[in-house]
């Protein structure tokens, strides 16, 4: 019965091909498994192992087409190793590493070619991570080059298309990367990484290095690319409201480990472990009332060292609710409701989550003409308070008397505590996660806004100093 036998790499995929899947639910593209990246320590003159650091220790999650994983933790807790990992630029120690169903954990160089084009990465440094010998048109021409790809018009053509495509002139072709701002030099860096139409970015640190205005900038360009192409993104960042503003999911990394991964509103609003509970309640707040109210965690001790980590739960030299059983066994890393996983002993109590009404990115929202509008005027509502107050009291008179002066009496001092006290109802009537203001529409976040930001900041008094 020859005709009969199932090949053996067809009953593999078979096998691996996604079987608890609901429906409706994106593939993976990428799926790894056990990932470990252990660095040796060479000691004495004959370079003998005197032990290694354990960088990555045992990392299992997948990413999904079309989605944004976040990736947030200390430094030194393995987040920019395991993206060179999933990129190949570093060899696993063990582990799998599988894209789009294929294992590429140990593919040499020219079987990985080919799959440059399907994988590229944004590395954290604009500075460092650009030829300063090269002009911008070879930077971004490179990719062409080593690939043996010639586009539809030129090199040079499709390399302007795309300097226009991040927001850059095409005029820039021939400038080198010292005549560019830190943030210019950020979208050099994203249109050399998009040349080939990649399907999976890794993006270490894109926005750190650069300020805050510029990070906005940054961001919402990735987030419109992403609509735009269809891209899936692994961001790697210490800015958690960053990874609120852009991901569909967050994993939380400690010491080489993920030690959480849920969805954005989900982990936000219900962190069900110690660690990720201590790293939200340090997030600023900007309204002072809800902040006094907020329990903040400080954690006790330092980061245990990478290369001698503690027995059983890592975190269990700094949480305080370790127990016996925390030195001894390590946590198990699975599922405590729906996609929310946890490696606890003792975790949170799970609380029912109310999920928005818009559970997609900012970006895929501007197709409705009135929606930037309604979003800077909730914006702008939230970060003034005192603003609005007046601007209702105002309208509330006006409609009484029918006149601008009758408008301007009516929103007086008299009216002044009511609007006080229904701005603090508000206030106080709305959820109050973790990590500050709600979903993406937080005046603290990288809003996709032009004008000035609402609020408090468009008073500029007098500097102290003179």
């Amino acid at each position: 019965m020859k005709d009969a036998t199932v090949p053996k790499d067809a009953t593999a995929q078979q096998d691996g091909a996604t079987p608890q899947q609901p429906a409706g639910t994106p593939p993976t593209l990428l799926k790894v498994t056990g990932l470990v990246k252990h660095f040796p320590i060479r000691k004495g003159l004959l370079k003998r192992n005197g032990g290694a650091v354990k960088a990555v220790d045992g990392l299992d999650f997948e990413v999904r087409a079309g989605e944004t994983l976040g990736v947030v933790g200390e430094s030194g807790c393995g987040k920019s190793t395991m993206g060179r990992l999933i990129t190949r630029l570093l060899e696993p120690t063990g582990g799998t590493i599988e894209f789009e169903g294929r294992d590429i954990t140990h593919l040499g160089t020219g079987a990985m070619r080919p799959l440059r084009r399907d994988v590229q990465m944004i590395f954290q440094d604009p500075y460092s991570s650009l030829n300063p010998r090269h002009t911008v048109g070879t930077i971004v021409g490179a990719p062409f080059r080593l690939q043996g790809v010639t586009p539809e018009g030129g090199i040079k053509a499709e390399v302007q298309r795309l300097l226009s495509l991040v927001g850059l002139s095409p005029e820039h072709y021939n400038r080198y990367p010292h005549e560019f701002s830190g943030g210019q030099r950020q979208r050099v860096g994203i249109a050399r990484a998009l040349a080939l139409k990649p399907k999976l970015v890794v993006a270490d640190e894109p926005v750190s290095a650069l300020d805050v205005s510029i990070q906005a900038q940054v961001v919402n360009l990735m987030d419109d690319l992403q609509e735009e192409l269809g891209l899936t993104y692994v961001i790697i960042a210490h800015d958690l409201s960053v990874i609120r503003h852009v991901s569909d999911r967050i994993a939380v990394m400690y010491l080489g480990k993920i030690v959480e991964l849920a969805d954005r509103v989900s982990l936000y609003q219900n962190p069900l472990h110690p660690y990720t509970k201590a790293l939200l309640s340090a997030v600023p707040v900007p309204d002072p009332r809800r902040r006094d109210r907020r329990e903040r965690i400080l954690l006790k001790g330092d980061v245990p060292s990478p290369i001698a980590p503690p027995p059983g739960c890592r975190f269990h030299t700094r949480c305080w609710k370790a127990t016996e059983i925390c030195s001894t066994q390590e946590p198990p890393f699975e599922a405590v409701t729906g996609d929310h996983r946890v490696a606890c002993h003792h975790p949170e109590p799970v609380t029912a989550v109310a999920l928005p009404t818009p559970v997609v990115r900012t970006a895929a929202a501007p197709a409705a003409p009135g929606a930037p509008a309604a979003a800077d005027a909730e914006t702008a509502e939230a970060g003034a308070g005192e603003a609005a107050g007046t601007a209702d009291a105002a309208k509330t008179g006006a409609a009484t008397t029918g006149t601008a002066e009758t408008g301007k009496a009516a929103a007086g001092e008299p009216d002044a505590p009511a609007t006080d006290e229904a701005a603090e109802a508000d206030s106080d009537a709305a959820p109050e996660p973790d990590a500050g203001t709600p979903d993406r529409d937080e005046p603290a976040g990288p809003l996709k806004k032009k004008g000035k930001p609402a609020g408090p900041t468009e008073k500029k008094g007098k500097p102290a100093d003179g």
